[in-house]
């Protein structure tokens, strides 16, 4: 079966502990924009994150707080830092990588630092609309000047709008941009 969704492109960011965004700001968090996972916001806050002698500043800091440290970035941006963190789903930190993130009051060493894979945000009432089950691998085909085919994994939580999330690297591969339309084979 095919169906039509919606892609949403993933830039570079950071879901921290309260603990360690005490740690790093002098202010409590601010909500820029609300982000279509309900619940889920883009916050005023940025931060740098650095390894030795390469950074990316302006990284922005994603809310509300999470019980783990996650740092997401592309291929590329681990490129620029000189890394190589594992691909992993959001949440499985296995094998993470250590790296610094910076703000002007303060530093801090973190374990956390992945590439996100691709992933179908649903609701379990989702599912049963698609047929698929949590974790579930499916394909998503793109059509136009560089179509193509890619893998993606089914993340299934209460409060998820139904939505491909894909990082800037896919994206600039496909020639997609945020909000176009795919196509999801299950």
């Amino acid at each position: 079966m095919e169906y039509i969704i919606k892609a949403r492109i993933s830039n570079r960011h950071v879901h921290l502990t309260e603990e360690v965004y005490n740690f790093l700001f002098d202010e409590e968090m601010t909500k820029r924009n609300d982000l279509n996972q309900r619940g889920e916001f883009a916050s005023n806050e940025t931060l740098t994150i650095k390894n030795q002698d390469k950074s990316i500043p302006n990284v922005r800091v994603l809310g509300p707080f999470r019980e783990y440290n996650q740092i997401e970035i592309s291929k590329r941006d681990a490129r620029l830092l000189g890394v190589n963190p594992p691909v992993r789903k959001s949440g499985d930190l296995n094998d993470s990588l250590e790296i610094t993130l910076e703000t002007p009051k303060n530093t801090i060493k973190v374990k956390g630092l992945i590439i996100a894979n691709r992933h179908v945000h649903m609701t379990e009432e989702d599912t049963i609309k698609y047929g698929v089950v949590d974790n579930q691998k499916v394909q998503i085909k793109v059509m136009g000047d560089k179509s193509g085919i890619m893998d993606a994994f089914v993340k299934v939580s209460k409060n998820a709008y139904c939505e491909l999330h894909i990082d800037t690297d896919d994206a600039n591969a496909f020639l997609l941009n945020d909000n176009d339309d795919v196509t999801m084979i299950v």
